[in-house]
């Protein structure tokens, strides 16, 4: 039977792209060796880590003036490191709390310097974006999570600011067109949309680093690993390799426009189900819904067991919520089929059918 997943990462990958990565494991670029155990400094990988931030370049538009780096620690480590890089020791941020993941990065920050977190959704079970909040102008940067994969919500419009912009975007970086140089400072996370875990993607202007006044650990140090081109360590060989071929296969799409539009159309069919069913009910507010992963939960948890017994028929995985939300996770990331959606909806309309 052929699966339809819905994990919310590791996520989803073209089928090409993995036919492609298992053919790299056996025999890479015809040398009759393995990608994972040539050395990361030979010519043919050094093509594949120029290759994989000259696409990120060009799929994000961005102009001259910004590095692009791959680097483990997941955005876990980036929480830490992109306050290292940009709090000034005497300095302050400012941080939106829309989730669990802003939260930890608001907990790392304050490691290092004095935070304001300017507001929260957490009042209502972070089920909304919240909105006319003010931005001191006296910060070193503004810090936001752009799609918060467990509860289901995206910003649409980001803040303006005259202070630096920092985004979190590891749930929906590549899915949708934004004016990427209005961020200063991205960071993601590949395994929520980009490629396998183990790898993480940052874009940073190049002129605002080195104004902190700290001494900056080696290894968290944006401008080692700038100047390294993303090898001051072993890389993440694999991870960057598959990232690369989801970045090609996202080129010959049609880039961020292209699946933007296959995006919108996923996410237009699951929440019509979702708000005509009279079986569910959306947990994330309407107007900040998140393309890339739909929550929802039943109208009445008696009929748990005959619904969990349908989807699961149909051969549909990891859409079971996250534990803080409980109800269901519907990730529909770039690679996800509308025929694995189709089959989601399908599922529902026949749990409705079998209650009525």
């Amino acid at each position: 039977m052929k699966k339809h997943n819905f994990s919310a990462g590791p996520c989803i990958l073209p089928q090409e792209v993995l036919k492609k990565a298992s053919d790299a494991i056996l025999n890479f670029n015809n040398l009759n060796l393995s990608l994972i155990e040539i050395s990361h400094r030979s010519k043919d990988f050094v093509e594949v880590m120029e290759n994989a931030r000259s696409l990120v370049k060009e799929l994000l538009n961005l102009p001259d003036g910004y590095s692009v780096i791959f680097l483990q620690g997941g955005a876990s480590l980036e929480f830490l490191m992109s306050t290292y890089n940009l709090l000034k020791t005497d300095g302050k941020a400012a941080y939106l709390d829309t989730g669990t993941w802003s939260t930890k990065a608001i907990k790392e920050a304050k490691k290092l310097g004095e935070i304001t977190v300017v507001a929260s959704s957490k009042d209502a079970g972070y089920n909304y974006i919240p909105k006319n909040y003010e931005i001191p102008n006296d910060v070193d940067f503004f810090h936001c999570t752009s799609n918060n994969t467990i509860f289901g919500t995206q910003i649409k419009e980001f803040s303006k600011t005259d202070s630096l912009l920092v985004c979190d975007m590891s749930s929906d970086i590549f899915s949708r067109q934004l004016d990427f140089s209005k961020f200063d400072l991205i960071y993601a996370g590949a395994q929520k949309n980009m490629g396998p875990a183990g790898t993480t993607l940052v874009v940073v202007k190049d002129e605002i680093l080195g104004k902190t006044g700290r001494d900056i650990p080696s290894m968290l140090d944006y401008q080692v690993h700038i100047s390294k081109d993303s090898m001051f360590n072993t890389p993440s060989v694999y991870a960057v390799y598959v990232s690369m071929l989801t970045l090609e296969w996202l080129k010959n799409l049609g880039g961020i426009p292209a699946v933007e539009k296959i995006n919108e159309a996923k996410a237009a069919l699951l929440y019509a189900e979702i708000d005509r069913n009279p079986l569910f009910k959306g947990y994330a507010n309407k107007e900040d819904r998140s393309l890339m992963n739909v929550t929802f939960n039943l109208t009445d948890d008696t009929h748990k067991e005959t619904f969990d017994k349908i989807w699961n028929e149909a051969g549909i995985v990891g859409i079971k919520g996250h534990r803080s939300v409980g109800g269901y996770r519907a990730s529909i990331y770039n690679a996800m089929p509308m025929e694995s959606v189709q089959v989601l909806v399908d599922a529902m309309q026949k749990f409705e059918k079998q209650l009525s």
